[in-house]
């Protein structure tokens, strides 16, 4: 069997997985890494027997389902500051790096053929440019028969980490624009859609639309994506290679529970829009958590690459070992 098939099946079969143990352990959250999440629960199904079902309702409704003890963990794309994880009774880590791209729906405009300056990214979702020829975006793109239409910019309904580190990115390019799970936005046309396959499906369906989403639903449905231009002036393609380069920056420490937020690194090669994804487990809950954090160690030693071929970058292995001693020194391995 082929890696690609494996990966296939996997996420086909952990779609159809249901509760049949009493300690079956559930996590909801970020949709983000939604995907490798899917590959990861039924590889480790196959492997142990041990079944762990993830729910991808959003960064947002993770953050309040763990806070209310809904489940048993949860993601978020967003991390949470030490002042929050203390309030909610909350430990954090990093479970793997994810990017965000700028899909697109213009005809005769292929993968990779649009570039998108930091200017223009700001401009078209501010609302300061309405049509796709506008001379902004037009003059990094000659060549590029670019219509007189208007622009539809598809964004998420819910409060999502996605949004949250995308809006990151464009307070590095605009500080007047607020980093929020879940903006006011001033764009001329906005369509906004539940988790990323949600906002996928608006791109995929309307004319002339653009919008944000994590790298593995690109590659899902094949839609085109936007060469974006990064802090060193560079128009960077989306590609593993190009996170890989980007992700190298993360800075990690176990006394902020990994508080890290790498979107617009530095780096002439780096993609500037990456994210790393954050378990959250309640501190009391000592021997789920053993069972979470056994599932996440599995992942680790052999989840990177399924994570790799969905387009995910593995965390670097010194991080992973960061992990596992911060789980030693909170009894919860």
């Amino acid at each position: 069997m082929t890696v690609k098939t494996f990966i296939s099946t996997a996420i086909i079969s952990s779609l159809g997985l249901t509760s049949v143990y009493a300690d079956d352990l559930k996590g909801r959250g970020a949709s983000f890494p939604g995907p490798v999440y899917k590959a990861w629960t039924a590889g480790y199904y196959a492997d142990t027997k041990a079944q762990v079902n993830y729910t991808p309702t959003g960064s947002g409704d993770g953050i309040k389902s763990i806070s209310k003890r809904m489940v048993d963990f949860a993601g978020s794309d967003k991390p949470l500051k030490a002042q929050k994880l203390a309030k909610e009774k909350l430990y954090m880590f990093p479970a793997v790096i994810g990017s965000i791209v700028l899909a697109y729906n213009i005809e005769g405009i292929k993968d990779g053929e649009l570039k998108l300056s930091r200017a223009a990214i700001d401009a078209i979702f501010t609302g300061k440019v309405s049509f796709w020829d506008d001379a902004l975006i037009t003059k990094d793109n000659a060549g590029l028969k670019l219509p007189h239409k208007a622009i539809t910019t598809c964004v998420r309904a819910d409060k999502s980490g996605t949004t949250f580190n995308f809006t990151y990115f464009l307070n590095k390019i605009n500080p007047e624009f607020k980093i929020s799970k879940k903006p006011t936005w001033k764009a001329s046309s906005v369509i906004a859609g539940k988790s990323n396959s949600g906002v996928s499906a608006n791109i995929q369906q309307i004319k002339n639309s653009i919008g944000y989403i994590e790298y593995s639903y690109k590659i899902k449905l094949g839609l085109p994506a936007a060469q974006v231009e990064n802090k060193e002036g560079h128009f960077i393609n989306p590609t593993v290679a190009s996170f890989q380069d980007a992700a190298k920056y993360a800075s990690w420490t176990a006394e902020n529970d990994f508080y890290a937020v790498i979107a617009d690194p530095k780096g002439a090669t780096s993609y500037p829009i990456v994210a790393a994804t954050f378990i959250l487990l309640p501190i009391e809950k000592e021997e789920t958590n053993k069972a979470v954090t056994a599932f996440i160690d599995w992942s680790y030693k052999n989840g990177d690459t399924l994570a790799s071929d969905l387009g995910y970058v593995p965390l670097p292995t010194e991080t992973k070992d960061a992990v596992r001693a911060y789980w030693v020194t909170k009894n919860i391995k």
